[in-house]
């Protein structure tokens, strides 16, 4: 079974949220991984992982040549948007900014290029005009993103990456973190756009299942404990039973909704990332839910790669 025929409908992609952590090393990562294996080592578990650092500065176009080459042929990254946009500009003149980020070297990643997430913080109210605005700046596919980087601020000079090998669509999904958001009236402000609405299991945020796009994007924060508490059997159990609701282009039963309910399609594609990692738990979490899924890791067909781990060749 390949990643596409998964879920009885659309592609389904489970994964964990960053690959750089210093308790995954002996517990997810064999004891003496080089740290430069931990992203190859990863990208075989898994088959999609959220690109963390693109949020916190800005990245240069060599490192996502990097990553590009060091995963599967059929694995693909999230990217997640900068705080300068969400956190410090909060949406407000965001035309460089976001013009620089399109240019920081995203583009390189090619078909590996998955959907790109928009943070927001807790102190971030629902102000429908300015969402509105930003929404329909974000471009939609691969050529109006590399358009859109082409108007990069002259800092970044050759720094800058804003070539594509061909146009694909682009997707865009948005995570809320304020009580404000549960409005209908956002809900149907990211379905004209085609925006995903994130949905997160969390204990401190709204956890809303409101179907935007043609796919959707889970983020498994930890519903007990923030980032830190696991996933057991009956937490899996239901979470694969609500993708196996959104890939046949349906609604769970238990779906947690704002705005009424979406058009029935044939198939959707579902994006699902664990961010428990302070107890070692989201790689844990991810496999287990690809298990019940019957999904792959990426690069199942391959041929098994080997690194090295204390002078000696350790099989993945």
């Amino acid at each position: 079974m390949t990643i596409s025929q998964a879920g009885q409908g659309g592609a389904v992609r489970i994964g964990i949220s960053g690959w750089t952590y210093a308790p995954w090393r002996g517990a997810f990562y064999p004891s003496g991984l080089k740290q430069k294996d931990e992203l190859p080592f990863a990208s075989r578990q898994v088959s999609s992982i959220e690109i963390n650092g693109t949020f916190y500065r800005q990245q240069a176009p060599k490192s996502f040549a990097n990553w590009a080459a060091e995963v599967p042929d059929d694995f693909v990254f999230s990217i997640k948007g900068p705080r300068f946009i969400t956190h410090i500009r909060r949406l407000r003149e965001i035309e460089g900014p976001l013009a620089n980020f399109m240019a920081c070297g995203l583009l390189n990643l090619g078909a590996k290029l998955g959907p790109i997430l928009w943070q927001f913080p807790p102190n971030f109210p629902l102000d429908l005009d300015r969402f509105a605005q930003f929404l329909g700046c974000l471009p939609k596919d691969t050529a109006a993103a590399a358009a859109l980087a082409e108007r990069h601020d002259g800092w970044l000079k050759d720094k800058a990456a804003t070539g594509i090998d061909e146009n694909r669509p682009l997707r865009h999904a948005i995570e809320i973190r304020h009580e404000s958001y549960r409005d209908a009236a956002f809900v149907e402000l990211l379905r004209a756009h085609g925006v995903a609405l994130v949905c997160a299991d969390t204990v401190e945020w709204p956890r809303l299942m409101d179907v935007t796009a043609e796919f959707l994007y889970l983020r498994l924060h930890g519903s007990e404990a923030l980032y830190a508490s696991g996933y057991d059997d009956a937490a899996l159990d239901n979470w694969a039973r609500r993708i196996r609701a959104w890939t046949a282009g349906g609604e769970p039963a238990d779906a947690e909704r704002v705005g009424g309910k979406a058009v029935a399609r044939k198939r959707r594609d579902v994006f699902a990332y664990f961010d428990n990692d302070l107890k070692v738990r989201a790689p844990a979490d991810a496999r287990g839910l690809m298990k019940r899924l019957g999904l792959p890791a990426a690069g199942a067909a391959e041929p098994p790669r080997t690194f090295a781990v204390k002078g000696r060749p350790a099989s993945e």
